[in-house]
């Protein structure tokens, strides 16, 4: 019995690993869950657009279907975090993620006329585990999971924890999901 190995992607045989560029890691994280972002929305169906100047919201998702009752194309504001303090797959039903109160309070708002969802990517410290290559896939890796924090109070001086769902993978079922309840009049 032989011991399934990971594909070495575009490295060709003999070579060493390519040095990686100096981009700070968090910025690194900003790219990768942007990346993350994209895919969802492809495989989802749905358009992107990037606010500017940037006002505490990274992305529009927009969304057309022809079970919307409230417009022909609704849309959903995502503000995007990333953190590796947080392990993989984490254990219970919730995780906690930290907020600056200034953007908690911009997530909280109620009411709305856009909704707004929080989308927290747990990324491994080592960007040598952030994803896998092969002739029939590319795996990023850990995972995002999303949740609306309409009405969350503020409870910090600075920073307030809140806790993320670990039932809300955030992936193309979970966005159209979210997508038809906004539809139809409902929050995501």
């Amino acid at each position: 019995m032989s011991i399934a190995q990971p594909e070495r992607g575009g490295l060709l045989p003999g070579c060493p690993a390519p040095s990686r560029g100096t981009l700070a890691t968090t910025a690194c994280m900003e790219t990768l869950q942007v990346g993350y972002l994209h895919a969802v929305a492809a495989a989802a169906g749905c358009s992107l657009s990037q606010p500017f100047p940037d006002n505490g919201i990274d992305w529009h998702v927009s969304h057309s279907a022809p079970g919307h009752t409230v417009d022909d194309e609704v849309t959903v504001k995502v503000q995007l975090k990333a953190t590796y303090q947080v392990p993989p797959n984490p254990p219970g039903r919730f995780f906690s993620f930290t907020l600056d109160n200034e953007h908690l309070a911009k997530l909280a708002r109620t009411p709305v006329s856009v909704h707004k969802i929080l989308v927290v990517m747990l990324v491994p410290r080592s960007r040598d585990d952030w994803l896998r290559a092969g002739h029939d896939r590319l795996d990023l890796r850990h995972c995002c999971y999303w949740t609306n924090l309409a009405g969350h109070p503020v409870t910090g001086r600075r920073r307030t924890t809140v806790r993320i769902p670990t039932s809300h993978i955030f992936d193309d079922r979970a966005l159209c999901g979210i997508m038809t309840r906004v539809g139809t009049g409902g929050t995501p």
